[in-house]
């Protein structure tokens, strides 16, 4: 089981079939706030929905197809950070997050994924990084940013979103400019 403790009020834990219902909770609360950037919010709408997702997840983990975890603040889901898919034969991850809006603005988020792109370069050996997010997403933006990952370029209406596509920038973090501005740490 993936556990790591960030600091002494967020951690991040594989995801799991007994947090199911909290989940669902948390998504279900924030429906109209997750709505704005997040394409799958609709197809989530009943605990068992949030358990199929939990399931198919802890499936691809057992593969090493990719890893999905709470972001636990205060012994409560916050959100969840993941390694979407991971490509080993070209050592590149993409990192995906979202997290419930009254959990905002305590550095959740940007832990949380310097965590996990830690975990990346130091723990699997890999080389390469991506952030995908909508152009408008300000605040997803932010993270890559402070986190120093380059922007690479925009994907021009990649993704639909309910009833409109939109743009996705990319950036990214390469194993070598990684060690040259963190320090590294083990998960």
């Amino acid at each position: 089981m993936f556990y790591h403790r960030i600091r002494e009020d967020l951690a991040l834990k594989l995801v799991a079939v007994q947090d199911v219902e909290e989940t669902f909770q948390l998504i279900d609360r924030n429906r109209a706030y997750l709505k704005e950037w997040l394409p799958w919010v609709d197809y989530s709408k009943t605990a068992e929905d949030t358990k199929s997702f939990v399931l198919a997840n802890l499936k691809n983990y057992a593969e090493q197809k990719s890893l999905t975890t709470y972001i636990v603040y205060n012994k409560q889901i916050a959100g969840i950070v993941s390694f979407n898919t991971i490509d080993w034969n070209n050592k590149s991850v993409s990192i995906g997050y979202w997290i419930g809006q009254e959990f905002q603005g305590n550095g959740i988020v940007y832990d949380a994924v310097k965590a996990l792109t830690n975990h990346a370069f130091h723990d699997l050996g890999l080389n390469r990084v991506e952030i995908r997010t909508a152009v408008q997403n300000e605040k997803s933006r932010a993270v890559a940013e402070r986190l120093g990952f380059t922007q690479e370029g925009i994907v021009r209406e990649t993704e639909w979103l309910y009833d409109h596509y939109v743009d996705h920038v990319i950036y990214s973090m390469l194993r070598r400019d990684w060690y040259s501005i963190s320090k590294p740490e083990t998960l």
